[in-house]
């Protein structure tokens, strides 16, 4: 892959937390590197506590790996890139005192974006996740998906062209997440960002990504990467397709023995640890 078609570049990072020989040391990320290529979505899959959320903390400038580098639009990162990078999390992180858009705004306040800006941007990114009729409401006024919806839309009007996005539907209902998925496919189609998206889903990695990282028991590398060859924006009827059922089951079976080895290997052998108890 030429330096061009690459948005982020991982070489050999590895990640831990503690010191080796402390009982807190954890090991949480091995020798991984990965390109991220401008324009697709890219999730990350792997058993709870393989360092998923570590390497995008990592990619988004938020954590320094203990080793190897990371490189976004061919340049080292050292810290964050609020105008090149945002961040969606689990968790929608709204303040509950302002309205949609007063959070949509404080967003681009945060970024330095001129506030002649900030009316223009906040609508179009309301419009886009189908919030425009809710700007002026408050996120206690909105259900779980609608406030998903708020927190994209402020990311959105960040106009970055690299998404992080952490488990953004992982507290919500199994309808909910796959309308939600279905809208995040036709966003893609039309924006053309580049987004790196954690999930525990096989349904939703398969459904969403361009490929699909999966990883293995931490310390967390990457065991294989699977390409799923379908257009965006992905139509309902690929989750009943042969395809769709094929590289389920081709996940399943990949992590089936990583997720064994997470529940049943000692902590202090997964973090090449000798010492912790």
């Amino acid at each position: 892959m030429s330096t061009g078609d690459v948005a982020v570049r991982v070489k050999d990072v590895g990640h831990h937390f503690g010191e080796a020989g402390e009982t807190q040391y954890v090991r949480a990320l091995a020798d991984t590197s990965l390109d991220v290529r401008r324009g697709e979505l890219l999730c990350l899959i792997g058993p709870s506590g393989c360092g998923k959320s570590t390497l995008l903390n990592v990619i988004g400038g938020l954590m320094e790996p203990t080793s190897g580098s990371v490189e976004v639009s061919g340049k080292p990162l050292r810290g964050p890139r609020p105008n090149e990078i945002a961040f969606v999390f689990q968790e929608n992180a709204l303040f509950p005192w302002n309205t949609v858009d007063e959070n949509i705004r404080l967003g681009m306040l945060f970024q330095g974006v001129a506030k002649a800006e900030h009316e223009t941007r906040a609508r179009r990114s309301l419009e886009a996740v189908g919030l425009a009729d809710f700007a002026h409401h408050y996120p206690s006024q909105l259900s779980g998906g609608m406030r998903q919806r708020a927190a994209l839309a402020r990311a959105l009007a960040l106009q970055t062209g690299i998404l992080l996005m952490d488990e953004p539907f992982g507290a919500l209902d199994e309808q909910t997440r796959m309308i939600l998925g279905e809208d995040l496919s036709v966003l893609l189609s039309q924006t053309e960002k580049t987004i790196v998206f954690v999930t525990h889903s096989l349904g939703e990695a398969v459904f969403l990504a361009d490929r699909v990282a999966v990883f293995s028991a931490r310390p967390g590398t990457i065991k294989k990467i699977i390409k799923v060859d379908e257009p965006h924006p992905r139509n309902p009827e690929f989750v009943t397709s042969e395809k769709f059922t094929a590289l389920r089951n081709e996940l399943y079976a990949l992590l089936h023995d990583e997720i064994r080895k997470a529940v049943t290997e000692p902590a202090a052998a997964r973090n090449g640890n000798s010492g912790a108890r």
